[in-house]
Parts: C-alpha cells; sequence; structure tokens
C-alpha cells in the first residue's frame, strides 16, 4: 500500500486510565486493539517526554485496516487543562458510517457530548460534525462524510469508527504556523474558511455568531492539519513537567523522506519497531504552535 506524503498516521492522547480508556476505544467506537506495554526510555525521549518512560500504553487501529493508529498514554491528570482553551492539538476528526448512531450510544461515564451532529454555516455540507471529549478530555470528532469539498477528497468510513482524517490545531500565530508546516515538512497551504466556530465560542464565553477564521495544510487534494486562530485569551496548554501535553497530545504523519524535511528534531531519526512504526525511521519536532509533531519515513 502507497501511503502519501502527510498522510495521517496517527493521534496520541493522555489517559488518566488506560483500562477505562481502552474500553472507550475498543468497545465503544470499535477500534482493534493490536498494541500494549509501556513506553521504552528511547521513545519518550524522542517526543521531549523522558518523564514518560514505563507508562502504560496502548495502539488501536480501525476495523477497516485504514493506516491510522489511536495511541493512548496513561499519565496523571492535570487539574488545570481545559479542553479547547489552549494552544496545541485541540481535536482528532475521526470519518464515521453514521453520526446520527452516536448521541445514543456513548456511555456518560466514558465520553461527553459537547457538540450534537450538526450542519455547518458557511462551508459546504461536505460532512456532519459531532464533538465529544474522551476520558483523557482529549476532543474526538465524529464526522460523517457526505462529500469532497472544493480541492480537497474526504475519505468515506469504511467501519464504524474509521481513520483520522482531519487534525485540529490550536496556534498563536495562524500565519506562523501554516509556514512551518510548508517550510520544514513540504506540505502546502490550503484554502481559508471563517465561519462561527461553536466549540472556541463554547470555550471561551463568546457570542454565538463570533467568527473565526482557519486555514487547512494540505498535500494535494488531502486535507492534513486544520490551523484555527484562538482568541487573545487562549494560553499555553498547562502540563506536567517532561511528560506529554494532556488532551490531544501528539500527531503524527507519514513523510517520504526525513532528510528531506527540515525540522529541527528532539531526537536523530532512529528505526522503530511496534504499530505503526513497523520497522520505519522515525523522528519529533515541535511546531510553531508548541504542538508535538511526529513524522514516520514512508518512502516514495
Amino acid at each position: 500500500m502507497t501511503i502519501p506524503h502527510g498522510s495521517i498516521f496517527g493521534g496520541l492522547s493522555t489517559v488518566p486510565d488506560l483500562a477505562r480508556a481502552i474500553t472507550a476505544y475498543r468497545d465503544v467506537l470499535t477500534l482493534e486493539l493490536v498494541e500494549e506495554g509501556t513506553l521504552p526510555a528511547d521513545l519518550a525521549a524522542s517526543w521531549g517526554c523522558a518523564a514518560n518512560e514505563g507508562s502504560p500504553y496502548a495502539v488501536l487501529r480501525p476495523a477497516s485496516g485504514a493506516p491510522c493508529w489511536f495511541r493512548l498514554v496513561e499519565q496523571p491528570d492535570h487539574p488545570d487543562f481545559r479542553p479547547t482553551t489552549t494552544y496545541g492539538w485541540a481535536a482528532f476528526e475521526t470519518t464515521v458510517e453514521d453520526v446520527w448512531h452516536w448521541p445514543g450510544a456513548l456511555p456518560e461515564g466514558l465520553f461527553t457530548i459537547v457538540g450534537p451532529p450538526k450542519k455547518l454555516e458557511n462551508i459546504e455540507p461536505a460532512f456532519i460534525p459531532m464533538q465529544v471529549l474522551g476520558t483523557g478530555r482529549e476532543m474526538i470528532y465524529l464526522n460523517q462524510v457526505l462529500g469532497n469539498m472544493p480541492g480537497t477528497d474526504l475519505p468515506r468510513a469504511r467501519s464504524p469508527v474509521d481513520r483520522i482524517f482531519i487534525t485540529v490545531l490550536a496556534t498563536p500565530d495562524r500565519q506562523a504556523s501554516i509556514a512551518w508546516y510548508g517550510e520544514r515538512l513540504g506540505l502546502e497551504r490550503g484554502a481559508d474558511y471563517t465561519l462561527p466556530y461553536s466549540m472556541i465560542n463554547q470555550a471561551f464565553g463568546l457570542p454565538p455568531e463570533t467568527q473565526t477564521t482557519i486555514t487547512m495544510v494540505k498535500h494535494g487534494r488531502m486535507p492534513i492539519v486544520e490551523v484555527d486562530d484562538y482568541p487573545a485569551a487562549a494560553t499555553r496548554r498547562p502540563g506536567h513537567r517532561d511528560m506529554l501535553p494532556p488532551g490531544n497530545a501528539l500527531v503524527t504523519l507519514a513523510v517520504r523522506d526525513l532528510d528531506r524535511c527540515s525540522a529541527d528534531w528532539i531526537a536523530p531519526p532512529a528505526a522503530r519497531e511496534g504499530a505503526l512504526y513497523e520497522g520505519r525511521r522515525a523522528a519529533c519536532a515541535i511546531g510553531a504552535g508548541g504542538e508535538l509533531v511526529e513524522c514516520v519515513e514512508v518512502g516514495a
């Protein structure tokens, strides 16, 4: 299988109780559990998170077999973390077969619905989004794709919950973040959209009609990173020293050649084993918004 440059290989979330999170992702979202273990020291160090050495983790994958992995890492909750109010990865958008199934199918003890299904305003109705929080207060969008957008192809789900097809980035400087992905990883700037973004408006107590501008970073017709302008009240994400950020912590992207990327790697690229890596070289950098971006080399 050819994996295009820039493909979203996975999203990593931190959770306070790995067993509960596995129940949520495997038994409710119907993802397949493919690996469990404890984080090795060299992998944790490559993320700049040495204190996560030995943290329990799990890796899950859509039943469709799509090359996209959902990783969960157990670490203590942080009491000051509030979703959708800080810079960094704000959400992972997945494609689902039937968004209307999920409001009545999510146990309250495992998921919190923060945005029921609704059609977007000011955007061609290519998908119907729904937003939920998991047990680590990670934000997951459950999006039913209806069609493609101008200049952009959106994947249809082949399992109840399928791959992550957009990662949402909150940044203090949208233009700088867009430039970082273009200059460092060879990705492209896509279209801008301005719309009332309910998740942001709710989180900051803004009037519902408040407009936010977002820009899609893409490769060809494939969307990758949605870069969002955040209000001035946004802050850096609180976290535990030398540990992963709370919530949506890290995104992994496929790249053709790590040596052609000009990112400043936290540690030199190294071959890694296990689910997602499968012997490929990987390295991690910090983006312009402070986000952790791991790249895995997939070749031409």
